[in-house]
């Protein structure tokens, strides 16, 4: 069985290599000198380890004025999202599987069916309504029209559905109302699905560059994602593939290293979810 084990190990080791190899070769890229890059990238690009070394792309990258601004743009816009999402998330996922009420039926279909409107079929309407409240180039601009995720409301309402009802029972007999079952109860035991719920809309919040793009239209109100792409709109302009590369890193690093610290989290709630089906 050890064996079978360790050979199991080395075929998912294989494909999970070569699926990190873009990212090792763009981290390797980062740190090594555009003018070696310029003249030869094919070699360079074979080796993952960068040599010559050199911190001159991110020195370049952060002397920019704006970049930390753009950081904190983007950490203030998808800490908000997130927990305005949690909040509506979790309290319409309590109410659809726990509560009745008059035309819960409808209203949940209703809400699923914004599962299928693409997000680039509501723009025109959000930027017309936005620029009428004269609210673009704010924070509130570009929290508010992601607030509702169809998806979230789902996962939340079929965790609670898992939930034996023996627990509300119980906790009704001891003579808890539903507020306190709510804030005391269930949140705690949907902590895995809430964390999980967070990672993945903290990660799509700081990867949205589309809306973000049409909202901000002034440099200090830019996001990272619209900030560094504006730095390289065009590549053969730009200070040469190493900053490039240093961008990418610096814009994906903040969300590799939050499901690194709650990979934990999510395994137990996919656990946890497949347990469920």
């Amino acid at each position: 069985m050890n064996r079978g084990y360790y050979l199991l190990c080395m075929a998912l080791a294989i494909p999970a290599f070569l699926w990190m190899v873009p990212i090792l070769w763009m981290l390797s890229l980062s740190f090594q000198p555009n003018e070696l890059l310029a003249t030869n990238t094919a070699n360079t690009a074979l080796g993952l380890i960068p040599v010559p070394f050199t911190l001159e792309n991110y020195e370049s990258l952060f002397s920019f004025g704006r970049t930390h601004f753009w950081f904190l743009n983007s950490f203030i816009v998808a800490g908000g999202m997130t927990l305005a999402v949690l909040v509506l998330s979790t309290t319409a996922g309590y109410a659809f599987a726990r509560l009745n009420f008059p035309f819960k039926k409808p209203l949940l279909v209703f809400c699923l069916l914004g599962l299928m409107v693409p997000e680039q079929a509501v723009f025109i309407p959000l930027y017309t309504f936005f620029a009428d409240m004269g609210w673009h180039n704010s924070y509130h601009a570009l929290v508010i029209p992601r607030v509702a995720v169809p998806i979230g409301v789902f996962l939340m309402m079929q965790f609670f559905r898992g939930v034996p009802n023996e627990i509300e029972e119980a906790a009704r007999v001891e003579g808890i109302n539903r507020w306190q079952i709510f804030r005391f109860i269930m949140l705690p035991l949907a902590r895995p699905a809430m964390i999980t719920l967070a990672i993945l809309t903290f990660l799509y919040a700081w990867n949205d560059y589309l809306w973000p793009l049409v909202s901000a239209q002034r440099p200090e109100n830019f996001t990272i994602t619209v900030g560094l792409a504006s730095l390289q709109s065009n590549f053969a302009q730009s200070e040469g593939l190493g900053r490039v590369m240093a961008s990418g890193v610096v814009a994906s690093a903040p969300v590799v290293i939050l499901f690194l610290v709650f990979q934990r989290y999510v395994v137990r709630a996919v656990a946890l979810g497949g347990s469920k089906g």
